[in-house]
């Protein structure tokens, strides 16, 4: 059975692995995620343990599970390094700012750089259950920035006098445009001059902790 000591020397060990491996800073974690820099720093030097909590938030942040943070790794296994980008998520979207503006950022995933699409890429969690099953709620979902996407397709779009991102499938009859929901206990959403909303991107893939 291992010490504290030990268990501390695992979880700092796992930690500054994943911050190299995704060139991420301590201070740009802790600032991330709320920590104070000198507790992560603890957790480094192997001074201290971290609450269940936060390490689930660490575990969320990185796209890992907390075992892979809390438990030795076996040493036979052959690493393939890979490039890792810091990709913004959407929060609640500030009036007459641009999309990606800081304050709009909530926080961050990360993907490797070969499997993002060309173009400008963002994140949306998301809330609800009305795009079940296919996107569940909490999802991280990989959005390319763009305004129209073809009949059928899920975008990101924004609703509520342009300060809500929600994700719907587009639907067109004519003119018209409808925000339909794959969830049949949702209403579809059908855009007018009263009930307007605008396009800002194209789901491109959905991401699911367990």
């Amino acid at each position: 059975m291992k010490t504290i000591e030990q268990h501390r020397k695992v979880l700092a060990k796992n930690l500054q692995k994943l911050l190299d491996e995704k060139r991420i800073t301590q201070t740009d974690m802790a600032k991330d995620l709320g920590f104070a820099e000198t507790t992560v720093s603890s957790w480094l030097l192997c001074k201290k343990y971290p609450r269940l909590d936060k390490i689930q938030k660490m575990a969320d942040y990185f796209h890992v599970k907390r075992s892979d943070l809390t438990e030795e790794k076996p040493t036979n296994i052959i690493e393939l390094k890979n490039e890792f980008v810091k990709v913004p998520i959407l929060g609640a979207i500030a009036c007459g700012e641009p999309l990606l503006a800081e304050q709009n950022i909530e926080g961050y995933m990360y993907e490797l750089t070969e499997d993002l699409p060309n173009g400008t890429v963002f994140g949306l969690i998301a809330k609800g259950n009305s795009m079940e099953p296919t996107i569940p709620n909490g999802s991280k979902v990989l959005i390319r920035e763009q305004n129209n996407v073809e009949y059928g397709e899920i975008a990101a779009v924004l609703v509520n006098g342009n300060t809500e991102a929600t994700l719907k499938r587009i639907k067109k009859q004519g003119n018209m445009i409808i925000l339909m929901p794959d969830n049949p206990e949702y209403e579809p959403y059908i855009i007018t001059e009263n009930n307007p909303a605008r396009i800002i991107g194209k789901a491109i893939r959905v991401t699911k902790d367990l």
